[in-house]
């Protein structure tokens, strides 16, 4: 009888957490550059794929890249989505908090703990676009107001729309419940009223999070964690002996930024080093071509026993294919 109850109980409570408490933290390896694994989720009839996204903490982007085959708003019921919970970690030092805005998503690594939590996130729109660079958290408030500077007051009245000098703390902030304010004063990373539309271009340069996931980091970052904010639509890295190349579309007003076969060459042969390895250039092609935002295996060691056809395989330190023009 204690057995039924015990477990009754426990049922009941992991029916009450949330759908991605288990899915948002790894541990950290020395040597490994890639966390998380690949799942999947079957949709019910009345599903979309935000529906699928917010339940399992993946952004508005990043499910329908990783599923270009099934409708947005109908998947269908019984559709298997993929949900990207793998990524390679960003090429930045890892602590605080790095946001890299190409993949529209957050990493924090909690100080004296090997570990990775990872949350998607909304991203400044091409007009308003969020900054690149290293900051610091200056200030953390609970229930902010939210005091939009004149020229997002401007950018509503062309609208037609009214914006307040002031909107106080409630349903209608657009802040959320959470703001932490970095070192650049006009940037915020913050909670929201609309959470559909986190894993977007959809902010005037602030960084968005899901009010349930701001209050989780909100209550963990202190004064002075550096919030490193970078642009990274290639990233890079080994796990178990695999290399793996992940793609994401570029920012637009950066596109003049080494991107495509260039920037992946560069990124794969400083991977690479000095290791005795193998790449697949034509995988690397494909990975970029495909950009769904899901680390691809480009490369292993040589005494891993990955087999490729003999003409799309090349040492990594042999000549690279040409780049693209």
């Amino acid at each position: 009888m204690r057995y039924r109850s015990f477990c009754l109980t426990l049922g009941l409570c992991l029916l009450t957490l949330p759908l991605h408490a288990f899915e948002r933290s790894w541990p950290l390896e020395e040597g490994v550059d890639v966390v998380g694994e690949l799942s999947h989720a079957e949709a019910a009839y009345e599903d979309t794929l935000i529906d699928v996204a917010r339940r399992h903490q993946v952004g508005f982007e990043a499910i329908q890249r990783a599923n270009p085959e099934l409708n947005t708003w109908i998947p269908g019921e019984g559709a298997r989505i993929l949900l990207p919970h793998k990524s390679v970690l960003p090429d930045a030092r890892r602590q605080g908090i790095v946001v890299n805005l190409p993949e529209m998503r957050l990493y924090y690594f909690p100080q004296g703990e090997s570990r990775v939590v990872s949350y998607p996130v909304s991203i400044g729109r091409m007009d308003w676009g969020t900054p690149v660079g290293t900051l610091d958290v200056i200030e953390k408030r609970e229930n902010p107001t939210w005091t939009p500077p004149d020229s997002v007051r401007k950018a509503y009245a062309e609208r037609g729309e009214e914006l307040p000098r002031v909107v106080p703390p409630g349903p209608d902030n657009p802040m959320g419940a959470y703001a932490i304010r970095l070192s650049r004063p006009s940037y915020l990373i913050h909670g929201t009223n609309w959470s559909t539309g986190i894993g977007m271009r959809s902010t005037h340069g602030c960084i968005r999070m899901d009010n349930d996931d701001i209050g989780e980091l909100y209550s963990r970052v202190s004064l002075g964690t550096s919030v490193n904010i970078v642009n990274q639509p290639i990233k890079v890295g080994w796990r178990e002996g695999l290399l793996y190349l992940e793609a994401h579309p570029p920012m637009e007003e950066l596109e003049d930024q080494a991107q495509g076969m260039d920037e992946a060459v560069k990124r794969v042969m400083e991977a690479v080093g000095e290791r005795d390895a193998r790449v697949d250039w034509q995988r690397v092609r494909a990975a970029l071509n495909e950009v769904t935002g899901v680390p691809q295996v480009v490369g292993w060691e040589a005494d891993q026993p990955l087999k490729t056809s003999t003409s799309a395989t090349n040492t990594a330190r042999a000549d690279p294919p040409a780049a693209d023009p």
